[in-house]
């Protein structure tokens, strides 16, 4: 028992240090749902947050259903126990971070994206692309044939790419709430799934621009509707993310690669313009400007090597 009590004072204690750090995880898993084809889940996985966020959105969810479905005579019992596996110090910082990256920066990362595309597009290929590296870091032993593991990953690559492809661009000036709720829904579910955008969710059924100008504007009755369908998918989406890592850990990871690779559709620099400036267009050879998406593509993939780095250099001492 002491040596419990022991073991769970250093580590509130070790996450107390980290609280600046996990604000800032945060803020950055934030503002990568804000950007067509960057996903929040990859950052988090970049970052190394990713199982611990998941398990802890995880017991959260268990306890909300201990809540509704227990028992009469345990369903707060349950519902407390839940909630005491919950890693808090780092959950509420990260959530607070990625809420501070959505009501600051919706308009700035739109801009950015709007007004250099080629810079923009450039940067997050680069880290995206060396993003991949980490599901990979992470896959357990192979227990399975290679061409069944080659058949996931390429599967799951050709998917996304054939998705973002139909993201047109096409906009909804003046959605009906009810459908702002049921694409909350599904658009939240990207932000587990490392690879998968919810922005470009967003993009395709045409509310990526009314979504970022409420956020921007501060319709509190829109974010409020979206807010609510969000944490209707979160709840109905992270138990099976947790539990497709627990039980089928590598083919899972492979899966999230293979999304990863195909992400990268969405963000080759040089694109035909399509009909709204967020949305995909054709893939063509590169034009003016070259340099400069060329050198953020690497500035991107280098700052993702290092953090690969450093968390391998973490784990190890850990």
């Amino acid at each position: 028992m002491t040596d419990t009590s022991s073991a769970t004072a250093q580590t509130s204690g070790r996450s107390r240090l980290l609280l600046p750090l996990d604000l800032l995880r945060g803020f950055l898993i934030g503002m990568a749902e804000l950007i067509p084809g960057v996903s929040g889940g990859t950052v988090a996985l970049v970052t190394g947050l990713y199982e611990q966020l998941i398990g802890s959105a995880s017991h959260v969810v268990s306890a909300a259903k201990a809540l509704v479905v227990g028992g009469e005579q345990g369903r707060v019992a349950s519902a407390l126990t839940e909630l005491r596996r919950t890693n808090w110090w780092l959950l509420v910082p990260v959530v607070v971070g990625m809420g501070l990256a959505v009501l600051t920066m919706a308009g700035v990362m739109s801009s950015f994206v709007t007004n250099t595309p080629e810079h923009a597009r450039g940067l997050f290929l680069g880290m995206v692309a060396m993003s991949v590296l980490v599901p990979l870091r992470m896959l357990p032993e192979r227990r399975r044939p290679v061409w069944l593991e080659v058949v996931l990953a390429v599967g799951a690559a050709v998917l996304a790419w054939t998705l973002i492809g139909l993201a047109g661009g096409g906009t909804v000036s003046d959605p009906p709430l009810i459908l702002v709720f049921a694409v909350a829904a599904v658009a939240i579910c990207a932000l587990v799934v490392p690879g998968v955008s919810g922005s470009f969710f967003l993009l395709a059924v045409g509310l990526y621009t009314a979504t970022l100008e409420a956020v921007d504007s501060r319709d509190l009755v829109y974010i409020g509707v979206f807010a609510l369908g969000a944490i209707t998918g979160l709840a109905s989406f992270v138990q099976l993310i947790s539990w497709l890592l627990e039980h089928h850990r590598r083919s899972t990871l492979l899966v999230m690669s293979g999304l990863m690779v195909g992400s990268l559709r969405a963000l080759w620099p040089w694109q035909e313009s399509a009909g709204d400036d967020h949305g995909p267009g054709a893939l063509v050879a590169p034009y003016d400007p070259v340099l400069g998406p060329t050198m953020l593509t690497l500035l991107g993939a280098g700052v993702v090597a290092a953090l690969v780095v450093v968390e391998a250099r973490s784990s190890d001492d850990a």
